[in-house]
């Protein structure tokens, strides 16, 4: 079965939050025996960037950032049994989206793959004539990173035929306990690049606990915040590479995940970054959203802040021996419930199901 799947990238997570959840899902796919080519555009500096070489589990072709190439990648989506487009590739987005599902083939399965779903559903609300809006009744399912009821009930209200919400999750292999670094040991690590819709709770949770605390230590990581004023105990170590996360996450008493506006809002949504800190068996600290229950148990498996004095009380009660209970108990949870070999088989089982229903139909 070959998958024709055009993102913003599988070779780098530089700008790219959607990397990690690509592999993991991808290559899943790949070994229940899809024939895999990525198609990424050579944007935002990601190619001198890169995390990995192409993998052996998926063809990459990466194109020019350019109208003539984006056609020429579009014709290739003929040649698929499914095609998915997903959103946030960042360049020619709408040209994509129409292209590839007029190029996909009669009997082919097409697939919009939501990876930032609440922002989507924001826009469509807004622009009734949304490319998107107007493509969903032709597109036969659409798969979201998270978002969970409210998310379901809003696609299918816009006229989605079938929307599932495939949730991120841990490859054990590449996330996992590691060596504690002196370079990244602090009491509280956060992970994120600077957003506009995540900086004020990143303020909330992060910089005021932190200024509020000027014997911790604090180390901040991700793009953007060099021009960011930050208190004198918060250290900014710049964009972390996937190869660190695992150190990144052993190396601290506690490390915070913080949602962007949109994702906290709508819930369901928990981050890549809760499953690669369980993976590594650290101790995490999450803002509160809705549905955190669901995946991790608050108290005994995560720690739920509903603001920065919450991060601060939980940092103060904490001690490495209750840190160390919680990241185990957290990596244990994980591993039995939320890996991509998990997700895989509900992805591989989903469009295997839905292709066999548009074939039979269109035999019929």
């Amino acid at each position: 079965m070959k998958m024709a799947f055009y993102g913003s990238s599988l070779l780098s997570s530089y700008w790219n939050g959607a990397a990690t959840y690509y592999r993991g899902m991808l290559s899943e796919l790949a070994k229940r025996g899809w024939d895999v080519t990525f198609y990424e555009p050579d944007a935002f500096d990601r190619q001198k960037h890169r995390d990995i070489e192409p993998p052996g589990w998926a063809s990459v072709v990466v194109y020019e950032a350019t109208a003539e190439a984006c056609r020429s990648v579009i014709a290739r989506a003929a040649e698929a049994d499914v095609v998915v487009k997903a959103n946030g590739v960042g360049v020619f987005d709408d040209a994509l989206l129409d292209g590839v599902m007029d190029a996909a083939g009669p009997h082919a399965l097409r697939v919009y793959w939501d990876v930032d779903a609440p922002a989507t559903l924001a826009e469509l609300r807004q622009a009734p004539g949304h490319p998107l809006r107007r493509r969903l009744p032709q597109i036969d399912a659409v798969l979201t990173y998270g978002g969970g009821p409210p998310v379901v009930a809003a696609y299918e209200a816009m006229g989605a035929r079938l929307c599932r919400p495939i949730y991120n999750a841990l490859d054990p292999a590449t996330h996992h306990p590691a060596q504690t670094q002196p370079r990244f040991a602090a009491d509280l690590n956060f992970l994120g690049n600077r957003l506009p819709d995540r900086e004020e709770r990143v303020e909330r949770f992060f910089l005021e606990p932190a200024a509020r605390n000027p014997q911790g230590g604090y180390i901040i990581g991700g793009s953007g915040w060099e021009t960011k004023g930050l208190p004198g105990n918060v250290t900014h170590i710049g964009h972390v590479g996937t190869a660190d996360h695992n150190a990144f996450n052993s190396s601290a008493l506690a490390v915070l995940n913080i949602a962007r506006d949109s994702m906290a809002e709508v819930g369901f949504s928990p981050a890549t970054r809760v499953f690669e800190a369980a993976g590594a068996a650290a101790c995490l600290i999450t803002d509160a959203w809705e549905g955190v229950e669901l995946f991790l148990t608050p108290d005994e498996e995560i720690l739920v802040a509903r603001d920065g004095q919450d991060v601060t009380d939980h940092l103060r009660a904490l001690t490495p021996a209750r840190a160390r209970a919680i990241g185990d108990a957290a990596r244990r949870r994980t591993l039995a419930e939320h890996t991509y070999t998990r997700r895989g088989a509900e992805v591989d089982l989903l469009l295997r199901d839905t292709l066999a229903a548009l074939r039979e139909r269109s035999a019929a």
